[in-house]
């Protein structure tokens, strides 16, 4: 599954997600196409920060995301109501940082920490 947990601290919300989500929950796992997107917005677009990169796979993610099975699922996990859109953005945040601990560990990306030097 490549999850590292380096970014997604815990992936139960993603696997409650996917018993939720039932026959959709294939639209919510990574493909190829989805590593070439990370390529491409490391290398066309130059998008070399963790948070812009998280941020605009999250972008792509949420589509994908059913907002009634995340609501269903972050509730579970929660004990407390979560409304849909605010459920699927999650979802799709945790998607995005698996797409990138997985990218890494390929060797697509290389996470530099902040006290590394550039070079």
């Amino acid at each position: 599954m490549f999850a590292t947990g380096e970014i997604v601290g815990d992936y139960e919300p993603l696997y409650l997600y996917w018993q939720e989500a039932g026959d959709r929950a294939e639209r919510s796992v990574l493909s190829n196409e989805d590593f070439r997107e990370v390529q491409r917005l490391v290398a066309e677009e130059g998008v070399n920060r963790l948070d812009q990169l998280l941020e605009r796979l999250k972008q792509r993610f949420l589509p994908r995301v059913d907002p009634a099975a995340a609501r269903r699922a972050l509730t579970r996990y929660y004990g407390t109501e979560i409304p849909e859109g605010e459920a699927a953005e999650r979802i799709a945040g945790i998607l995005a940082g698996w797409l990138v601990e997985a990218a890494t560990e390929w060797g697509m990306l290389r996470l530099r920490r902040g006290w590394e030097r550039r070079g």
